[in-house]
């Protein structure tokens, strides 16, 4: 059983008043997503930074002009790259802000081809749909078990409130930490305050 702290990062926030209750809970991240193409997309500069609350800027293959841009409007902390970008791109945005690289599992993902991939902050293990996550769907996650890099990783696709005893099973050194999105919604971009407090606590016992 996965007894060690999980991180907890909210993903998918566009409302001001929805986010700063968000940031009062127990949980180490938000996130905002950048992808025009995203029902959650954010286009405003609504948020006041929040201390101890780390802040993630969700790309699919953005220019570094525009990571620059988000980071320096929304006081981003990491960067996460949902897209297909190459090596030489992760390297290139890492140079400007620390890097989450997010991968799309599926039954046939190649767990060994993270491993170009090593330099970066850590990893995020999501569903592969046609869509850039936000899709509600799990992978088994029995394939996480294949995967075998120290790249700390955070897991996300599907999870909602009636997961954690599943999650608390999942036992893998390099876990660090839950990516919570639709499975916590009351509407697209707006989260359920109380469930996730309950999820949390849950969790944590």
């Amino acid at each position: 059983m996965n007894k060690k702290k999980l991180h907890i990062k909210v993903c998918g926030l566009t409302d001001r008043n929805n986010y700063k209750n968000i940031c009062e809970l127990n949980i180490e991240m938000v996130g905002f997503n950048f992808y025009p193409k995203s029902k959650r997309y954010v286009n405003e500069n609504l948020y006041k930074q929040v201390e101890n609350v780390k802040r993630v800027g969700v790309f699919v293959q953005a220019s570094q002009d525009e990571v620059l841009k988000r980071k320096s409007l929304f006081h981003l902390d990491y960067a996460q790259l949902h897209g297909d970008e190459s090596v030489e791109e992760c390297r290139a945005i890492q140079g400007l802000i620390p890097i989450i690289k997010v991968f799309r599992v599926d039954e046939s993902f190649d767990m060994k081809s993270t491993k170009d991939f090593d330099f970066c902050d850590f990893f995020l293990f999501d569903t592969k749909v046609d869509s850039y996550g936000g899709s509600g769907q799990k992978f088994q996650w029995k394939k996480l078990n294949e995967y075998k890099g120290k790249v700390p990783f955070m897991l996300s696709g599907g999870i909602g409130p009636e997961d954690v005893e599943a999650i608390k099973k999942i036992n893998h050194s390099a876990l660090m930490g839950l990516d919570l999105n639709s499975g916590f919604e009351i509407q697209a971009g707006i989260k359920d305050a109380s469930l996730l407090r309950e999820f949390v606590y849950k969790l944590s016992k």
